[in-house]
């Protein structure tokens, strides 16, 4: 099996980052790493990156060109995806580009499509995806908020939690309840919620790492028209899974990993390093590596199974398993190969690589909750992937 690129796919690799080298902050993906970067600057940026990104439609480039794309092969998008993660650019299409957009394609009317996804691969807007509750993470099937229908709109009351990028958001994908008596799975719609209609209130949440990204979204008696209802009423359920599979499919968390592992090796090549008079260590970084490698063989077969037509399902899980795992490993690989000064945050005079491996590992915690646990992840493999029973 030959796993790798097409002289074409170099080319074009190339010549994104060539685009990114001249369009970021020379520091910036240094300054992101360790949390340097105010939310006023990341927010304005990611608008300047959407832009410019928009200008050469490269946000959306495997979509139909009458949706705002180029037809691109979807191996070339997950390539997007690859450098901008690694670049930490903010911006790039998020939620919108990588999953809202294609359930929107899959699940959508001809006038949804139309509406919506131009805006999406134009910049024009961003989403964040309404799916948590306080008491509905793994079961998200359990719930409770609510959308009434009352004429021709749905009347919504609820809260959502968790909601990564609400703050900034034009556009919120929703899903909700709509038939209370209905078994939990057959009872839920997807819904498309104006961010700044009446009746919504962000809230933004601090995680454990500092970063102020994710948010509780309150509504009340929020009024959508039904027209924002996307595919069948109480049939949402089918098409929240089916989101979840795109948004477990990215390659981002092996980007990200690779800045990090090139980061621990860069420390290595210093005299009086730990790694580098260090054998044991040598062969853990090393370990990284290699699963690093073995990990983007396993994310760049998504793309291959969507250039086919087909949606990813368990492929997808084991994707998003392996990569939140290994962002985990290798985050903790990190706090042990640069010593106990690793422990201090961005900051400290003596903080080793400017903290960032101290952030680095408090970001890694949430690697195997976010957008289904690793328990979860495992589920879905093994009953979808190897037909086996539920236990």
């Amino acid at each position: 099996m030959d796993f790798s690129f097409t002289p074409e796919e170099e080319r074009f690799r190339e010549e994104l980052r060539a685009f990114l080298a001249g369009q970021l902050p020379p520091d910036w993906a240094d300054r992101e790493f360790v949390g340097e970067i105010r939310p006023e600057e990341r927010a304005e940026l990611a608008r300047f990156m959407n832009r410019a990104l928009a200008d050469k439609k490269w946000l959306a480039m495997a979509w139909p060109e009458e949706y705002g794309g180029l037809a691109s092969p979807h191996i070339q998008q997950a390539i997007f995806t690859d450098e901008t993660a690694y670049n930490r650019m903010p911006g790039g299409g998020g939620t919108g580009v990588s999953w809202v957009g294609p359930a929107i394609m899959q699940f959508g009317n001809e006038e949804q499509r139309k509406l919506y996804l131009p805006r999406i691969a134009n910049g024009d807007d961003t989403w964040s995806a309404l799916y948590t509750e306080p008491g509905s993470g793994s079961d998200l099937a359990s719930l409770q908020t609510r959308a009434v229908r009352d004429g021709d709109e749905y009347v919504i009351n609820g809260t959502k939690i968790f909601a990564a990028g609400a703050q900034e958001a034009s556009m919120g994908w929703l899903a909700a309840r709509t038939d209370p008596h209905a078994a939990k799975h057959r009872g839920i719609s997807n819904l498309i919620v104006p961010m700044d209609a009446p009746g919504v209130t962000v809230r933004p949440m601090e995680s454990m790492d500092g970063g102020k990204t994710l948010n509780e979204v309150f509504f009340e008696n929020v009024r959508v028209s039904t027209e924002n209802l996307v595919g069948r009423e109480n049939r949402g359920w089918y098409q929240v899974m089916t989101t979840l599979d795109f948004e477990r499919s990215g390659v981002s968390a092996y980007s990200n990993a690779r800045r990090n592992i090139e980061r621990l090796v860069e420390a290595a090549k210093d005299e009086a390093s730990l790694i580098k008079n260090n054998p044991a260590a040598r062969y853990e970084l090393a370990d990284r590596w290699i699963e690093l490698q073995v990990g983007y063989n396993v994310a760049y077969r998504v793309p291959q199974l969507q250039e086919q037509g087909l949606i990813p399902n368990h492929e997808a899980s084991v994707s998003k398993l392996y990569g939140s795992e290994l962002t985990q490993r290798v985050a903790t690989t990190g706090m042990h190969l640069l010593g106990a000064a690793s422990q201090l945050a961005p900051g400290s005079p003596y903080a080793r690589l400017g903290g960032a491996f101290s952030q680095a590992y408090l970001e890694a915690v949430s690697a195997t909750i976010a957008a289904g646990t690793s328990e979860v992840q495992r589920n879905i493999i093994a009953q979808r992937g190897l037909g086996l029973p539920r236990g």
